[in-house]
């Protein structure tokens, strides 16, 4: 299997974990970006890195542990698509964005 698509979701989801922490820290709880773009954004960046994350156990599960790298690699894209999973339930309006 070839190992570029965890690399290139771990890219993609730091830069959009970027855009929505930047929209986050607007002054006076004013956000920049629409509501319905950053909840996309934030949709997009869970699967993207959820994905590459479940590829990047199955390749550590049959190829075995050799590669520290790629432990990193997995470890960082559960964690981004575990903080895009918070990020969008905060966005939500109601009762379910009162998580902060």
């Amino acid at each position: 299997m070839k190992f570029s698509f965890p690399w290139i979701a771990f890219g993609l989801g730091l830069v959009l974990s970027l855009v929505l922490l930047g929209d986050m820290q607007g002054a006076g709880n004013v956000r920049k970006l629409p509501l319905l773009a950053a909840l996309l954004m934030a949709e997009f960046g869970l699967l993207a890195t959820a994905i590459a994350a479940v590829l990047g156990v199955r390749d550590l599960v049959t190829r075995g542990i050799r590669q520290p790298v790629v432990v990193l690699l997995v470890a960082g894209n559960l964690l981004l698509a575990a903080w895009f999973l918070r990020t969008g339930i905060a966005l939500w309006p109601g009762p379910a964005g009162a998580v902060s």
